[in-house]
């Protein structure tokens, strides 16, 4: 995902102002959501708290900035919130993905926040969609030459940031380090089995190309030798112009492609519109940015390998 600026831009005053508003939720009880004897953690968005919960288990206390159901990109951080931040001891976020939120921990996490942009390298946005030439539209290179933050489809870079989020919780929690990195050791182990049921579950498929809402498979079409075709870039509610509408159903119809892929926290309007246009069918493919209706990201990521493997035709 690109650093770009939310619907509202925060400025630097206005992050002060939140912030004292905060400290004044702390001090009359309604801020953070720590609980004694607990590691107060503060997650960004789903998959963050989803690993701060499996490796911190019942020593830690983590609560998620954003709702159930909302879309993480545009977060706009409350007073509340902010007081969260404030209080947390341990602050996980994915920097370039929420700008509210890079704000708030600039203003307001210190030495308290871990960065997992920072644990392994992200893709370049130009990176994450299908390349005929169409660089500067949509579905493609980003403005800026930003990055891709959607690391965590891919299970083995959320394993390694998994690994570096054990050790920073030992750090805050010196008591528990052990337990933080046995767990993270177990957690290791389930998403490389995941890995090598998508390995298996996509090596022999009739196509290979997918179309999606907008580009945020790129680490797992990477991964499993897939090809990405965005209609909308990084960016979800960001609107493809025509040309790129007509540029995405042709290269539909020339690959084949029975289905096209929409999200759950987006509207499926341009993905129902391509698949009229190139008589396909539509199905849900989650970016995972927000909590799965049921279960969590593993459940989530296994229904994600059998709606590709219907769609993709593989045996």
């Amino acid at each position: 995902m690109t650093v770009r600026a939310p619907r509202r831009i925060l400025t630097a005053a206005a992050t002060a102002l939140l912030a004292a508003a905060g400290l004044t939720a702390c001090a009359d009880g309604t801020g953070g959501a720590s609980e004694p004897g607990r590691v107060d953690v503060v997650a960004a968005f789903y998959p963050l708290q989803f690993l701060a919960e499996r490796i911190g288990g019942d020593t830690v206390a983590v609560s998620n900035l954003t709702k159930p159901g909302a879309e993480p990109h545009d977060l706009e951080l409350n007073p509340r919130q902010v007081g969260q931040v404030v209080d947390a001891d341990v602050v996980v976020y994915l920097s370039g993905f929420q700008p509210a939120v890079d704000e708030a921990v600039e203003q307001n996490g210190g030495d308290r926040a871990f960065d997992v942009a920072g644990v392994t390298p992200l893709r370049d946005a130009a990176a994450g969609g299908h390349d005929h030439d169409h660089e500067g539209e949509a579905g493609h290179a980003e403005e800026g030459g930003g990055k891709d933050s959607h690391v965590w489809l891919d299970p083995t870079r959320l394993a390694t940031i998994g690994d570096k989020l054990a050790e920073r919780l030992g750090k805050a929690d010196p008591d528990h380090a052990a337990d933080y990195t046995a767990r993270a050791g177990a957690l290791r182990t389930e998403l490389t089995k995941l890995d090598t049921e998508y390995a298996d579950g996509l090596r022999t498929c009739q196509r290979r190309e997918i179309v999606t809402s907008h580009t945020a498979f790129g680490y797992l079409t990477e991964r499993y030798q897939l090809e990405q075709i965005g209609i909308s870039g990084l960016t979800p509610e960001s609107e493809p112009s025509p040309k790129r509408l007509a540029e995405v159903a042709e290269e539909a119809r020339e690959h084949q492609a029975g289905t096209i892929f929409f999200e759950t926290l987006v509207s499926p309007k341009v993905a129902e519109t391509i698949a009229r246009e190139v008589g396909a069918k539509t199905a849900v493919l989650d970016p995972l940015e927000g909590p799965p209706a049921d279960g969590d990201y593993l459940s989530a990521m296994r229904t994600n390998l059998q709606t590709l493997r219907t769609a993709l035709d593989c045996s």
